[in-house]
């Protein structure tokens, strides 16, 4: 039975979902180990909603330590449809102010040490990536963001970089000479799990700073950022609610197929321990191959 439909994942200065009613905790296993946190089941503008908090309650797991598998793997496993993800970033651009909001549709990955695939040990799948944020939630975030009167700007190029430390000057003006418009440290490897995961993703990406390429402030600072961060949670959640209340009921997007032609291994070499471990998301194209 589907326990949620829609996953929320809380980053900085978001370690719970007030309007919540009926709030359970469940702690999950998965085949890839502990999620971040126990998930938090409850009832939110009526529709069945998970919260998890990225980075454990009490700000506990590094970007690099986060286990990205086994936080979307689980929100899998509870019948999550749609992921809304909210975590801080720094700007690139002198038009992306702090506590303003950015809705990206681009990431570009800078990171070194991570997992960020379901695939391997015997078995190969390719998803397009070309468009990675699901542009029907996206929508839905801007026009929540408008709805309670928060900037919030459709669009553009979020690049992920490994952290836990901040950028140095050279790397923050080479983004900025890209083209880039936000930096963060965790949401790509997010996004590219919900996608094989065939989970819509968006995020709400809350500025706290300029990084540290702007002539006009200082190297940004971690007290800087927590003081934007608090400003920034109590507007992340008035979005997040009205957000939830405007999704439709049903997917209209493609996200929901696609593995669809993804998968390469012939079925009958796919080692049982694999599949049994991939059976959530493998399980209707195999069974039709199968049978096939």
């Amino acid at each position: 039975m589907q326990q949620a439909e829609i996953g929320i994942i809380g980053g900085s200065g978001l370690y719970s979902m007030p309007g919540l009613t009926g709030a359970q905790e469940l702690t999950l296993t998965t085949p890839f180990g502990a999620p971040s946190d126990a998930y938090v089941l409850g009832t939110l503008e009526g529709r069945k909603v998970a919260f998890l908090s990225r980075h454990g309650r009490g700000h506990r797991i590094s970007p690099s330590e986060l286990n990205f598998r086994a936080n979307i793997y689980g929100f899998k496993q509870l019948g999550v449809e749609r992921i809304l993800s909210v975590s801080a970033v720094g700007s690139l651009k002198e038009e992306h102010k702090p506590t303003d909001f950015v809705i990206p549709d681009q990431f570009f990955d800078r990171t070194r040490h991570r997992v960020d695939t379901f695939f391997g040990d015997g078995i190969v799948a390719h998803v397009s990536l070309a468009d990675p944020v699901c542009g029907e939630l996206a929508k839905v975030f801007a026009g929540a963001c408008k709805s309670v009167g928060v900037v919030g700007k459709l669009g553009g190029s979020y690049v992920c970089m490994e952290g836990p430390q901040f950028s140095t000057r050279a790397e923050s003006n080479v983004y900025r000479s890209w083209g880039m418009d936000v930096i963060g440290m965790t949401n790509l490897q997010e996004a590219r799990l919900a996608r094989e995961a065939e989970i819509c993703y968006s995020t709400l990406a809350m500025v706290t700073d300029y990084d540290c390429w702007h002539t006009g402030h200082d190297a940004v600072t971690v007290e800087q950022v927590i003081a934007v961060v608090h400003q920034n949670a109590e507007n992340a959640q008035k979005v997040l609610l009205q957000a939830v209340a405007s999704l439709p009921k049903t997917r209209s997007c493609k996200c929901g197929s696609a593995l669809a032609s993804g998968i390469m291994t012939d079925p009958a070499r796919i080692p049982s321990a694999t599949r049994e471990k991939l059976k959530l998301i493998l399980d209707k194209y195999l069974e039709k191959k199968v049978s096939a």
